[in-house]
């Protein structure tokens, strides 16, 4: 009777999800490199500490699933490499940038079972052996998670920048997660993380003019409410998301989309309002960050 027990027992996926910011290319890593007070700008202050504090705040993870706003593909892509390199995708920098290590281990057979589970549900995609992490991925992750002790998977986005579908993948991603732990009870507590910024306008970053902060504000608003209000039923808050341009100042905040379209994934893994919305400011404008506990 023990014995029928115990191969009945389904080991159940603990899946905490958070959209976060992950700043100016490498400035957030810069910044808290640099000595002394005032030897760097503190564009990205209160975004470190917010971070800092998940890193705290969240269970540490077995496995993180992240969607990076800087991989494009026509289709989904999963990062199977065993040990990925690093991709400095920026320019402009001090050498400082291009020496940044981060040497978090991939997780080839949870990738590989996230791939086929992706397809089983209609999704196209794809594993990719060669492809490092990009710095969506290893500037946040050196701020939560500096030892660079939790195997890492990144996610691709596709270059569509179709929000419904995004919405669609993050269902089919939660899925596909619970899936593969059912099968490996070891890997039980996943982080999924979509890193992107709630507010990406190069230009408007510096514009410090009342009217660009106004603009920039009007839209982290909706966004708020958007993630975190009860009036809504989810029909009504994944038709919002999906039409986010008709947003106050939507194009302003967003001229493309593709740092938002992690949002989406966030959003279709939980398929609810976010238990925590975080409020902060990131180079100089109102941003937000979202977290849905397991």
């Amino acid at each position: 009777m023990q014995q029928r027990i115990q191969s009945n027992t389904q080991t159940v996926a603990q899946i905490t999800t958070a959209y976060i910011s992950h700043g100016g290319g490498p400035l957030p890593l810069l910044e808290m490199q640099s000595k002394g007070d005032g030897e760097s700008p503190t564009y990205h202050a209160e975004m470190i500490n917010v971070l800092k504090g998940l890193s705290i705040e969240l269970r540490k993870p077995d496995v993180i699933i992240l969607v990076s706003a800087h991989w494009e593909e026509k289709e989904v892509c999963v990062t199977t490499h065993p040990q990925p390199s690093l991709i400095y995708d920026y320019y402009g920098f001090p050498p400082a940038a291009y020496s940044l290590k981060y040497p978090a281990k991939g997780e080839e057979a949870f990738a590989t079972s996230i791939v086929t589970s992706l397809k089983e549900q209609g999704i196209v995609a794809r594993g990719d052996n060669k492809r490092g992490f990009d710095h969506g991925m290893f500037i946040p992750l050196s701020i939560m998670y500096p030892i660079a002790d939790v195997p890492c998977i990144q996610i691709s986005i596709t270059s569509d920048l179709n929000a419904n579908k995004h919405i669609e993948l993050g269902k089919a991603l939660r899925k596909a997660v619970e899936t593969t732990v059912t099968t490996n009870a070891a890997q039980k507590h996943i982080l999924i993380l979509g890193s992107g910024s709630s507010f990406h306008n190069m230009r408007g970053f510096f514009d410090n003019a009342s009217d660009a902060m106004g603009k920039a504000t009007r839209f982290n608003n909706w966004l708020q409410k958007t993630m975190q209000s009860n009036v809504y039923s989810e029909n009504e808050r994944g038709a919002l998301l999906i039409d986010w341009f008709n947003a106050p100042n939507a194009r302003y905040a967003h001229p493309r989309e593709e740092h938002l379209i992690p949002l989406h994934v966030c959003y279709g893994a939980n398929s609810r309002a976010a238990d925590k919305a975080i409020s902060l400011k990131l180079l100089s404008k109102p941003a937000s960050m979202f977290v849905w506990n397991y």
